[in-house]
């Protein structure tokens, strides 16, 4: 199981067919670590050398997409769920199949 966000939902045209459709991109979610002591010295130099401009900032938002899906208007109604940007799903992997579950708690 992999905790995904909806990153981006584009509108597409299918080449063949000239139908309307969906691009949804799904980054994954990583669980962040409680930080200690050590994670804490080192997050504060980074943002110091990033303050003086000697190591690039960081994008933490931005993400390797996990999983792209391009659906038809009809495809779409029939996955049943209303896909929004930032909502976050399981991504279950089992016996060949895809599956987007609610986290439990949400």
């Amino acid at each position: 199981m992999v905790l995904v966000k909806v990153n981006r939902i584009t509108s597409v045209t299918d080449p063949e067919t000239g139908q309307p459709g969906r691009r949804i991109e799904f980054v994954e979610v990583k669980r962040r670590v409680p930080p200690t002591g050590e994670m804490d010295l080192v997050r504060n130099v980074i943002d110091q050398l990033q303050s003086m401009g000697l190591f690039p900032p960081t994008l933490r938002e931005v993400g390797t997409p996990k999983l792209i899906v391009f659906l038809s208007e009809n495809e779409y109604d029939m996955l049943g769920l209303r896909l929004e940007v930032n909502d976050v799903y399981d991504l279950v992997i089992k016996d060949g199949a895809f599956k987007l579950e609610k986290p439990e708690g949400a």
